[in-house]
């Protein structure tokens, strides 16, 4: 793919076929921030459809969550482990977080940033053509632990930003389906989103749409030790 523009507003990434004929890279965006293209096998993405396919159904299954202002997200919401509520963490019933999802994680941090990694809960996010995600900060977790990310399905334009605020600068990366991004250290609260999904990108026989799977450390058992 095309190297990453910085601080651009309209997100545009050079076209698809310019970037097929490019290798693309494993990157590092910012201080604690990498992507590692293709890094799920064809195999594995395959079998994590159809574990989240089989994971959000009923009950405790993929839903609309409504925002503090009364919205609806545009994405539909898996949450693994803990529910998540905007902005939080609650006790209401949720399946637990797949151990083949936490060994994912461990094996994309050591071969990322480094260090251990326990994650507890994750969040399933699934893009239709017309879903998008604001700049946002993942700081609803305890833990300063990184936050893994794994790309299926249509490809995205995704923004990672700056940690003081939603504007500029920022970076636009195209995550394709098998990518992986991790971002810890510095970056952890740094702002991002998702600008557009790119419809048809993806591969013809995995599905229709995004889906992103995003792995934390909640800090949650960590808290119920403290005295």
């Amino acid at each position: 793919m095309s190297s990453p523009t910085r601080g651009e507003s309209t997100g545009v990434l050079r076209s698809a076929t310019v970037d097929a004929l490019l290798p693309r890279q494993r990157a590092e965006i910012a201080p604690g921030a990498v992507h590692v293209p293709g890094w799920l096998s064809a195999v594995q993405q395959r079998e994590l459809v159809t574990a989240c396919r089989d994971l959000a159904r009923p009950p405790h299954g993929m839903e609309r969550v409504r925002l503090p202002g009364g919205g609806l997200m545009s994405v539909r919401t898996l949450s693994l482990g803990r529910r998540w509520r905007p902005y939080r963490y609650t006790g209401e019933p949720v399946k637990p977080l797949p151990d083949r999802l936490v060994e994912l994680g461990r094996l994309a941090v050591a071969e990322t940033l480094g260090g251990p990694y326990d994650p507890d809960v994750a969040l399933v996010n699934f893009y239709d053509d017309a879903a998008k995600m604001g700049m946002h900060q993942d700081k609803d977790e305890l833990s300063a632990a990184p936050v893994v990310s794994l790309s299926l399905g249509d490809a995205c334009v995704f923004r990672f930003g700056n940690t003081e605020t939603r504007s500029r600068p920022w970076t636009d990366v195209r995550l394709e389906s098998g990518d992986l991004f991790v971002f810890g250290g510095p970056s952890r609260r740094a702002f991002h989103g998702v600008v557009r999904i790119l419809p048809g990108t993806g591969p013809h026989d995995l599905l229709k749409g995004r889906l992103n799977i995003t792995l934390r450390e909640s800090g949650r058992q960590l808290a119920h030790r403290l005295p």
